[in-house]
């Protein structure tokens, strides 16, 4: 009596995985641009923390988007080998929070 026979696994069908992953990506690429736009825009009213908010969030949002349009393209992985990925979360992170602080000075 042998054991249970290993059944060959089939191939893997990523199915619209990877074109669902692409469109996230663009998508974030897009959130940023939106997010980095208002920022410079509330630069021009002349206010000093508007200026220095639009350039924190220009220096993010040029690290981030070479990584976002690597993978929203499809054209790879970021130059850096996968450890770019940390980056661009913290990219994202700290733009959505630049982004609520723009609708909240907007509001107020």
């Amino acid at each position: 009596m042998s054991g249970p026979s290993a059944a060959p696994r089939p191939a893997r069908d990523p199915g619209l995985q990877p074109e669902r992953t692409r469109l996230a990506w663009r998508r974030t690429a897009l959130a940023l641009t939106v997010v980095t736009v208002l920022a410079v825009r509330l630069a021009f009213t002349g206010d000093l923390g508007g200026v220095l908010l639009a350039g924190v969030t220009l220096v993010v949002w040029g690290a981030v988007l070479p990584v976002c349009w690597r993978r929203g393209t499809g054209t790879g992985p970021a130059p850096t080998g996968g450890r770019s990925l940390p980056l661009a979360a913290l990219g994202a992170a700290a733009l959505a929070v630049l982004g609520v602080a723009l609708v909240l000075r907007g509001l107020w």
